[in-house]
């Protein structure tokens, strides 16, 4: 029996951007209309990947990498110039009305409710605009309505909601049409830890429920964490990791954490670098060759209460990669 089809397919895309370019002054402008300097900026360079159908993978990367230059190839907002990406078996940028019923796109900076109306109304818009039958509208908005715990804010005028209350509308609005693809870029922007976690909790209940494939971006590595087992990680438009979560670790990070407790506070600088320091608790970053033998010397020399060796944090490891120290 063949494997079922990827639902995300992304050959050697590419899309560059002609900047105009001139020096100061009235003398440059009047050049610049008889010759015009340009320069390319490359924001999505060769990437190729491919994603299963149910998949929730992560995509990571600094700001400008191009993240969410190739979400919007992706979801039809943008044409590539070179390169080919499939969704679904469609391209994208034809932009075919089969395709975007299928898919959603969801930009946490940018609102597509009615500001002066209740999000109902907004909702009740988008059955219009795709087409779903008022029972299954009406119990798909009913079902997330009481995932998200906003049936009390429901009728209220957008405007009236605060960030995060408006958050939760934008994402039912976004998935009232039960959509196979989501493409999430920053969907917990702004928000604080307890909005975060809800809006992460409803997301993968709809991950398990609809079998959606999921392309999420963010800078809260707890998204991350909690949602992807699979990450890309992108950096001036190219791809430089692509794998496990776990792995990205394993790949990346130089260096251990190990956490002392000791019987009395004692200067461990000696055993690697002190990051953090509170009464007889040491926190140190010891290069991971080295790992095995600072431990043994910390047991054998101090006086040990307890101790653990712990990978780094992940968001420790993607800023250091960036910063070419992984």
């Amino acid at each position: 029996m063949p494997s079922e089809a990827p639902a995300i397919v992304v050959a050697e895309l590419r899309k560059i951007y002609e900047v105009p370019e001139r020096e100061a002054g009235l003398a440059a402008s009047l050049r610049s209309l008889v010759r015009r300097r340009v320069r390319e900026v490359r924001a999505v360079d060769g990437v190729s990947l491919m994603i299963a159908p149910g998949e929730i993978v992560g995509f990571l990367g600094p700001n400008g990498a191009g993240k969410t230059t190739t979400l919007k190839m992706l979801s039809g907002l943008l044409h590539p110039t070179s390169g080919e990406a499939r969704v679904l078996g469609y391209l994208p940028q034809r932009r075919d009305y089969d395709y975007l019923r299928r898919m959603t796109l969801v930009m946490g900076n940018r609102n597509q409710l009615q500001w002066d109306l209740p999000a109902l109304d907004s909702f009740d818009l988008q059955r219009a605009i795709y087409r779903i039958p008022t029972a299954a509208f009406r119990q798909t908005r009913d079902e997330y309505i009481e995932l998200l715990e906003v049936g009390d804010l429901v009728s209220k005028p957008v405007r009236n909601l605060s960030l995060g209350e408006r958050m939760k509308m934008e994402i039912i609005a976004a998935l009232l049409h039960r959509p196979e693809v989501l493409f999430l870029d920053e969907p917990t922007i702004g928000l604080d830890v307890t909005m975060q976690r809800r809006i992460r909790t409803f997301l993968a209940e709809y991950n398990r429920r609809n079998g959606a494939t999921i392309r999420l971006t963010s800078h809260y590595m707890a998204d991350v964490e909690a949602l992807c087992k699979r990450v890309i990680v992108i950096h001036h438009g190219h791809v430089l990791y692509d794998g496990a979560l776990t792995g990205l670790v394993d790949r990346f990070a130089s260096y251990r954490q190990v956490s002392v407790t000791l019987e009395a506070p004692a200067d461990l600088s000696a055993y690697g670098e002190v990051i953090a320091s509170e009464g007889a608790r040491v926190t140190l970053r010891i290069p991971k060759a080295e790992a095995s033998r600072v431990t043994a010397r910390l047991l054998a020399e101090q006086q040990v209460a307890d101790l653990t060796i712990q990978e780094p944090p992940i968001d420790d490891v993607i800023e250091r990669v960036f910063a070419g120290e992984g």
